[in-house]
């Protein structure tokens, strides 16, 4: 199995920013995307799995790690983010997104970017109703905070949201990744903005024209296992497999193959 060392390759998106990314292994081009609070490596165990069969690509989002950012943010810069990465590594890929991760290659696959395939895990859109007073006030709360300069209110106040307990964020603060997170807090944002309102866009997902799989983990919690049913459902050509005992924290080992059978290999 190929070895993951540092995002060794640079882009340019086309408002100029550079984004990193890192291209390991042989076949058909995959392109992984992170989550919040997350950089390319941490999608990097995921693609050294699956680098046997594919090519594997990993990059950090605008904002993190060593790719770089421009002001103002948008959704679309991210798509378009994505699109140089797809680019410069031969022009056509399949995707994967985890977490808000799967939002956004959801989005960037509905904007008719060259991809043949995109699975998803756990996308986290709300699927629980009478929650849109809950996401205004973590939406506002985080603005303020950056606004501020409070990065490390805002790293609770998401720690809080995914439902880490008070005592393990008093404990996060003091651990030595802290640091890390509140260098990416800004990020926190823009996944904000790449959830769109909250709940499944079912409309957004009818207009993809390629085959979707929506993964999650039958350890995971009820909502997240509905919100990647819903997924499904939507896409014109989707398919929701169920993995036995995953949580969000999924195995490279248990969903490599599921990704390989998906993709084709």
């Amino acid at each position: 199995m190929a070895v993951f060392t540092a995002m060794d390759k640079k882009t340019i998106s086309r408002d100029g920013t550079s984004i990193a990314y890192q291209r390991t292994g042989q076949g058909p081009v995959v392109v992984l995307v992170s989550g919040a609070m997350s950089t390319g490596a941490t999608v990097a165990p995921l693609a050294m799995a699956l680098s046997d069969r594919f090519s594997t690509v990993v990059y950090d989002r605008r904002g993190r790690g060593e790719s770089g950012d421009t002001a103002p943010y948008a959704v679309e810069r991210e798509v378009e983010d994505l699109a140089a990465v797809i680019d410069a590594v031969g022009g056509d890929a399949a995707l994967y997104g985890i977490s808000s991760g799967g939002a956004l290659v959801l989005r960037a696959a509905a904007s008719g970017l060259p991809v043949g395939r995109v699975a998803v895990y756990e996308p986290p859109f709300e699927v629980r109703e009478d929650r849109e007073r809950e996401r205004a006030a973590y939406s506002d709360g985080l603005a303020g905070a950056l606004a501020e300069g409070r990065r490390g209110d805002a790293v609770e106040l998401f720690l809080r949201v995914t439902g880490l307990a008070e005592q393990m964020i008093v404990s996060a603060r003091q651990s030595p990744m802290w640091p890390g997170l509140e260098a990416i807090a800004p990020t926190l944002a823009y996944d904000d903005a790449v959830m769109g309102d909250g709940p499944v866009p079912r409309d957004l997902l009818a207009s993809i024209t390629v085959p979707v799989l929506a993964v999650a983990g039958d350890a995971s919690p009820d909502r997240m296992r509905e919100a990647a049913r819903q997924v499904a459902e939507a896409a014109p050509q989707g398919t929701y497999r169920l993995l036995k005992g995953q949580t969000h924290a999924v195995e490279p080992e248990i969903l490599a193959p599921v990704l390989a059978e998906f993709y084709g290999a």
